[in-house]
């Protein structure tokens, strides 16, 4: 498992619009998951063993962000006919398990996941109201293991985008396992 980190955030960055369908086969956009305040929109997978430590935490913190405005999506981008635990039949296994509070919605031809510029899973983009990135850090010190009295990043910059529209100045790349890019990917 190679550990990867995302590059530092690229304030004011516009979020790229896209249609995608959740396991479900149902049809979700940009504008469908937005929320007044802000978007999260984060790139994970089932397998991915960081993905997994954080999972529950990340549902909390996108359920509390609503309070805010703060709308959430998951996007899975992997390579699932080469990692057959992130196919859809298994997606929705993984979201009913972790009542995911959100879409979960697949990225087939890997372009949206390369139009965000997505490096790993767990990827986390929190764009202000404008849909202007503010936020491509850590959901928090965890990695595989929880951090004791870890301040809880991502939730922190998410309601700071939130109430001033700004995320922090400071933030902490996340690290993850490596998306899994199909050869014939665009």
């Amino acid at each position: 498992m190679a550990a990867l980190e995302t590059p530092v955030c690229e304030f004011g960055v516009q979020a790229p619009d896209f249609r995608l369908a959740d396991a479900e086969g149902r049809i979700h956009t940009l504008a469908s998951v937005r929320g007044v305040k802000g978007t999260l929109v984060m790139f994970i997978c089932n397998h991915c063993p960081y993905v997994r430590a954080v999972i529950d935490r990340i549902v909390r913190d996108a359920r509390e962000l609503t309070a805010y405005g703060i709308g959430s999506v998951a996007i899975m981008a992997n390579d699932y006919s080469r990692y057959p635990d992130d196919a859809p039949a298994r997606m929705r296994e993984f979201a009913a398990a972790h009542a995911l509070a959100f879409p979960y919605l697949i990225d087939e031809t890997q372009v949206v996941a390369r139009a965000y510029g997505a490096v790993c899973t767990p990827d986390f983009f929190g764009y202000g109201s404008h849909l202007d990135l503010q936020y491509r850090g850590r959901l928090d010190a965890s990695r595989m293991q929880p951090v004791a009295g870890a301040p809880r990043e991502l939730f922190e910059a998410m309601r700071l985008v939130a109430v001033t529209g700004r995320g922090p100045v400071t933030q902490t790349p996340s690290i993850g396992c490596s998306i899994k890019w199909r050869d014939d990917a665009p």
